[in-house]
């Protein structure tokens, strides 16, 4: 699987714990940036991840912020994306197993790293439940493509 991880200035020490949590756990990540804790705008780094996911050139992907929140709406406005806040460990296996979410967004400011690493972990693991959750998800498809041209 390979993994795409992104943060602005605000989650920049965060992201590079969990770039090195998944190195070490053999994962296969990419660093998109930020590159440094440099003010950068949120919605810049969301879009190049989410556009890479969505491409196909990652599978999967993290965006870290402040609360994580901007980086999920912004995630979300590329067509296909599904991006799931996580905070805990029952929305981060939710997000995968009722959502299938490619992306999840972490706040640095409310969650710590320990937390935020085992967070990842779950999701990560995590799949697709299917069953009662596949109809939501296409329905979320449908929406999506319905009105990805909506003015």
């Amino acid at each position: 699987m390979k993994i795409a991880i992104a943060s602005d200035h605000i989650g920049f020490e965060l992201k590079k714990i969990i770039y090195e949590f998944l190195k070490s756990g053999h994962y296969d990540c990419d660093d998109l940036g930020a590159y440094s804790p440099d003010p950068v705008d949120y919605p810049d780094i969301a879009l190049k991840l989410a556009i890479d996911v969505a491409e196909g050139t990652h599978e999967r992907g993290i965006l870290i912020c402040g609360t994580g929140i901007g980086m999920a709406i912004v995630a979300n406005k590329v067509p296909s994306i599904r991006a799931a806040l996580i905070y805990d460990v029952y929305s981060a296996e939710r997000a995968m197993k009722s959502n299938c979410a490619q992306i999840v967004t972490l706040g640095a400011l409310t969650i710590g790293a320990e937390t935020a690493k085992m967070l990842v972990e779950v999701w990560l693991k995590a799949e697709f439940a299917g069953g009662r959750s596949a109809p939501k998800v296409e329905k979320i498809n449908r929406i999506d493509a319905q009105y990805r041209s909506f003015k």
